[in-house]
């Protein structure tokens, strides 16, 4: 069994709030370990926008808390009657996750039977001691650089034997592919995406993530790769051009890197498309279907290229000094 971060800060956070609270002398200690418990979040901007939200619930639970006992007494029925004004007061003041933190202030102050200004203050010290340690705790969010990296390294292997797959389905090698890599792909992207919000929201002053943006550009390229299958998976016969642009997918599948040579595999496409361009009129209707399939299928690879070659600045000579080819 696993146990997680968020799971080890709820453990820790929520005795030293309850020792914090009984230390100071607050009658309702444990209301602290209860706050602390609903205050932990996953990342630290969720953190801070939850310790906001719960202490304008709170705060606002003590105003309508003291004016609804005070007026109403305390009764069943003045529960009833706060929780109807409360909750449509707090949807107004987007603060809806404090209200649960709320009503920990609005039953302690309805067990006292009679509201003090004394204990208004020990509610708002209960308050700062339950939220506040939760988000002492939530300032420390462990890396996810090292995840990233991995699923960065399996997108890249999927991409890779993905294009691989295509260049023998052009050349007729190979019916027996599931295609299972794509469906992995669409996984690891979901995956990978809520792990860079989760990080991004952990750096509140970095406006920039830069896999953000690789995965952004990652997942652009991979729709262009689901627009091919149907291509080659349905091209009606090969010929010498066919078996062309396969050499070319399959020295593309073993070029995908995080770095940015595209440019060089979009000239040598520049030159395969006039060598097409150049081929007798086809003079068959499955010729003329061929030849429209492997169009199509250069114009989705040219864009597929094209946006790694915005996504970053070209380094081919970096990588020519390392004899590696990537796009």
């Amino acid at each position: 069994m696993k146990i997680g971060y968020r799971t080890l800060k709820t453990a820790i956070g929520t005795p030293v709030a309850i020792s914090l609270a009984q230390w100071v002398g607050l009658s309702n200690f444990i209301s602290a370990g209860i706050l602390t418990i609903l205050c932990i979040q996953p990342s630290r901007k969720s953190s801070f926008l939850s310790a906001w939200q719960r202490f304008v619930a709170c705060a606002s639970a003590v105003v309508f808390s003291c004016i609804i006992f005070e007026i109403i007494g305390y009764h069943a029925i003045s529960i009833f009657i706060l929780l109807l004004l409360f909750i449509p007061a707090t949807v107004a003041l987007k603060a809806t996750p404090g209200i649960a933190s709320s009503s920990v202030v609005m039953l302690n102050l309805y067990g006292s039977g009679h509201v003090t200004l004394s204990l208004i203050g020990e509610q708002f010290v209960l308050i700062t001691i339950g939220l506040g340690t939760g988000l002492l705790l939530n300032l420390y969010m462990p890396s996810l650089e090292n995840k990233l990296k991995k699923l960065q390294i399996r997108l890249e292997s999927n991409f890779s034997h993905i294009l691989y797959e295509y260049s023998l389905y052009i050349r007729d090698e190979n019916e027996m592919w599931q295609g299972n890599e794509i469906a992995v792909t669409e996984d690891i992207l979901v995956e990978a995406k809520q792990l860079v919000i989760r990080d991004r929201d952990n750096h509140l002053l970095r406006n920039e993530h830069t896999y953000y943006n690789y995965f952004k550009m990652r997942e652009r390229q991979f729709e262009l790769l689901k627009k091919m299958l149907p291509l080659v998976t349905h091209l009606p016969k090969t010929d010498a051009i066919a078996i062309k642009i396969a050499g070319f997918f399959e020295r593309l599948s073993k070029a995908v890197h995080p770095g940015n040579t595209a440019i060089t595999f979009l000239e040598e496409l520049k030159e395969l498309k006039r060598e097409f361009h150049a081929e007798d009129l086809p003079e068959t209707r499955e010729e003329f279907e061929t030849r429209a399939h492997l169009f199509q299928l250069l114009h989705e690879i040219e864009e597929y290229l094209i946006i790694k070659n915005k996504f970053k600045k070209s380094d081919v000579s970096h990588w020519k000094k390392r004899k590696i080819k990537i796009n």
